[in-house]
């Protein structure tokens, strides 16, 4: 492909924006890209998140590219520092250090409708400077687990004369041993690193529990030298293995349908919470909403912990945060070293400034539509040339690879910017109608659906529209992503590319007449041969 002075922004270099990066230079041979990253290393989420225990519920064969599979795991779900480096390796094959322009923020992207390009305003995270360029197409790969949630809304959260710290940024430097450490939150953080901090007995661990959380059983299964060996050696099994694990979970009827199944669900996830801990905590431990409704959170450990002498867990509430300790709702203070937030993230705002056509900008569409809300999760009305990957409503059940998502969506958006990189096309914007349509559809299907059974991050202000969880089986969402739908879309400049459309239907069309002549031909002959024959 010859590049013609176009030029794409990608901000964020985790996996979304990786991924992308990877399909530029091996899909369109595109070179001139650039990828803004706040941080001074790739990795996104598994670069921030460095809390004891930190690993995939996704098993590691499916979380990873299925153009580079990796033969060497250790074990069935992978670690934060493994994912890590997997990522860096992938960085460096494909040489895309130096597209990344690390300890850079994003301020803002502006489009000019005449230039049929984007101002983009960058800062060093450091020095504070800023520099202007510009970019034809952006492309936005922030995710939904950008911005770590702290619970202001607890009083006193600023005075706690001690460490305290969100879970997705974890200090190295911290040494827990001989520490009173309260964990505030119970969701997947929290289950992750709750069993691997309460391993030295000399850690004292309290957990507070607002809402509890259905678990599921997610083991991680070590491989064997020989089975790691046989990947290596045999690429087809480890396909074959991997295919097997997407099967499983894509597979629409492995979806529970129905009050009966969804029942027999409840009771065995029930029973798998009950049977694993303590006699003194059941009473509190079954949500009273239904599974699914927020994140099952994949059980590796953190059931079992609780039956350690140095792990208990408190559902009396918290009243107030003071210079050392908790006071509970029930008038209880409790006196702790360490305080740590497993609290989720914000997900329902955009964290930078993007204005389209006419001033329209992205957070102002998200209010006006009650929530983050978008064109299959990738375009937004008035807003050209800019795709969203990770975007809202693209949200997977448990088990459901992401990975395997933004493979599928950056192969749509590759096909949305193609013309737009070879010059056949200035600009694509999704329309606004059947952007509407397909929302309003997706949010029916929610709103008789588990989602909106309980106070969630993942709707609009906790009781508003679902905003992360996609509503139909992963099959469909690949079914939508498999190439645009152009009517949906307004081209400009794009005389060039209309034209070659055309031309390409006209061949099709010629050669399905051409197929459908040959095939009459071939029947009417074999007809009176038969006719002939029986004469």
């Amino acid at each position: 492909m010859s590049e013609i002075q176009r030029r794409i922004a990608i901000i964020g270099a985790g996996i979304a924006g990786l991924t992308q990066a990877i399909a530029l230079k091996t899909k369109l041979n595109f070179h001139n890209f650039t990828i803004y990253e706040k941080w001074s290393e790739v990795g996104g989420v598994w670069r921030a998140n460095t809390y004891p225990g930190c690993s995939s519920d996704v098993e590691i064969h499916w979380y990873s590219l299925s153009t580079d599979l990796y033969p060497y795991w250790s074990k069935s779900h992978g670690l934060q520092p493994d994912i890590q480096a997997y990522w860096i390796k992938l960085s460096k094959k494909y040489n895309l250090y130096p597209h990344i322009a690390f300890n850079t923020k994003v301020l803002s992207a502006e489009w000019d409708d005449v230039k049929q390009q984007y101002t983009i305003v960058a800062e060093d995270v450091f020095s504070g400077k800023r520099t202007m360029s510009v970019a034809h197409v952006v492309i936005s790969a922030l995710g939904i687990l950008e911005a770590p949630k702290m619970p202001y809304e607890i009083p006193g959260v600023r005075k706690f004369q001690g460490a305290s710290f969100h879970s997705a940024q974890w200090p190295g430097s911290i040494d827990l041993q001989n520490k009173r450490v309260a964990v505030i939150g119970n969701a997947s953080s929290g289950a992750q690193f709750v069993p691997s901090i309460s391993e030295d007995p000399s850690v004292e661990v309290v957990n507070f529990i607002r809402t509890p959380t259905w678990f599921n059983t997610r083991p991680h299964i070590p491989y064997s030298d020989t089975a790691r060996w046989i990947f290596a050696n045999i690429s087809l099994v480890m396909r074959l293995h991997r295919a097997w694990i997407m099967f499983w979970y894509i597979n629409p009827f492995h979806l529970p349908v129905g009050d009966k199944a969804l029942q027999k669900q409840r009771d065995a996830m029930m029973k798998y919470i009950l049977d694993n801990t303590p006699d003194k905590y059941h009473s509190h431990m079954i949500p009273d909403y239904p599974p699914g409704c927020k994140r099952t959170v994949a059980d590796s450990g953190f059931l079992k912990s609780l039956c350690r002498p140095n792990v208990k867990l408190n559902f009396d509430g918290i009243a107030e945060i003071v210079e050392n300790g908790i006071i509970t709702k029930t008038g209880e203070m409790l006196p702790f070293d360490v305080i740590v937030y497993a609290t989720g993230f914000i997900g329902e705002r955009y964290p930078m400034h993007v204005r389209g056509l006419n001033g329209a900008t992205i957070q102002g569409y998200y209010d006006a539509h009650g929530g983050p809300t978008a064109y299959i999760g990738t375009a937004i009305p008035d807003t050209p040339n800019f795709y969203l990957i990770n975007g809202p409503n693209t949200g997977p059940r448990l088990g459901i690879s992401v990975v395997f998502l933004v493979e599928m969506q950056v192969t749509y958006i590759l096909q949305l910017i193609e013309p737009v990189l070879t010059g056949s096309a200035s600009s694509f914007t999704v329309k606004a109608t059947p952007t509407d349509t397909y929302n309003a559809e997706l949010q029916e299907q929610l709103s008789r659906s588990v989602q909106v059974h309980c106070f969630s991050w993942a709707r609009a202000n906790g009781t508003g529209k679902p905003f992360y969880p996609f509503p139909w089986p992963t099959t469909v969402l690949w079914w939508i992503l498999r190439r645009p739908n152009w009517d949906h879309y307004m081209a400009a400049g794009a005389e060039k590319w209309a034209r070659a459309r055309r031309r390409k239907a006209v061949k099709n069309t010629l050669k399905c007449a051409a197929v459908l002549t040959l095939l009459w031909s071939y029947i009417n002959g074999s007809a009176q041969r038969i006719s002939y024959e029986m004469w």
